[in-house]
């Protein structure tokens, strides 16, 4: 079965599934003479402010880029402080998160992080597992190639224990022991802070995410900001290996059956626009 965002009926102008890589925050501090710390922390305010975006317009799964495999390679007082706000965030966080009826996934490798983190992070996803609001990912010591091994692993344990044939290994099986399992695809990715790459984030998953590079810096990345790269999405036509002709017509067929009894096909094409 092929998820949600990768089929080729998939027509919206608005996305399902949005994803972020949030850069920029050092050089947001440096700009202004500040520690690379208080850049962070005005990142963790963006961060609302999109979260707020995503419920108001109905988009369905947010998987913020919050912390790399590779952000380890940095100065030991980043990563410690880096550590200290994602343990704030979780502890002053997650009970708004439930109030709004958003529900909470950190997904990566868990095994480097303290017990104490390990458990406030279970008890958060614990507490909103039933909301439905806004389907909120944290990436955190994530990497998508380890995301990837990570899967081929669990299914090479299957084959050595006989349970399955190599043969029987698919697509689907792979999506099944993936990090974003349960979720559709992202529909639109979105980098900010100039850089023009995907720095080894969900590379599975985004075989056909819409890419959208920004020089706006993640402080500043606000409401109107978060628009333009929704607006550009909205622009474009997803083909999915298919001819321009033919995604016009499938669209002006799901213009027809949308259509209200009565209304003519004029009304309909504008109304699904």
């Amino acid at each position: 079965m092929i998820r949600p965002s990768d089929s080729p009926s998939s027509d919206s102008s608005s996305p399902r599934h949005v994803a972020i890589v949030m850069d920029g925050n050092g050089r947001w501090a440096k700009r202004r003479k500040l520690p690379r710390f208080a850049g962070h922390t005005a990142g963790v305010d963006t961060v609302k402010g999109v979260v707020r975006a995503c419920v108001e317009k109905r988009i369905e799964v947010l998987t913020l880029f919050a912390f790399s495999s590779e952000n380890w390679r940095r100065p030991r007082d980043e990563v410690s402080m880096l550590m200290g706000l994602f343990v704030s965030a979780l502890d002053q966080q997650v009970k708004k998160l439930h109030e709004n009826d958003i529900r909470l996934r950190i997904i990566g490798d868990r095994s480097a992080f303290n017990p104490a983190l390990q458990k406030r992070i279970r008890d958060a996803e614990s507490l909103t597992r039933e909301n439905s609001a806004l389907n909120l990912v944290i990436a955190a010591n994530y990497g998508g190639r380890w995301d990837i091994l990570e899967a081929t692993r669990a299914l090479s344990r299957k084959v050595a224990a006989g349970a399955m044939d190599p043969e029987d290994i698919s697509e689907q099986l792979m999506v099944n022991h993936m990090s974003l399992r349960e979720l559709p695809d992202p529909d639109l990715f979105i980098r900010t802070g100039g850089e023009q790459r995907v720095s080894n984030f969900l590379l599975w998953d985004m075989a056909y995410t819409e890419l959208y590079f920004t020089e706006t810096l993640w402080p500043d990345f606000d409401r109107a900001a978060f628009d333009e790269a929704l607006a550009s999405y909205a622009s474009r036509q997803r083909r999915f290996g298919r001819t321009s002709e033919q995604v016009t017509a499938e669209q002006g067929r799901t213009a027809g059956a949308a259509a209200e009894p009565g209304e003519n096909n004029q009304a309909a094409l504008h109304r699904v626009r």
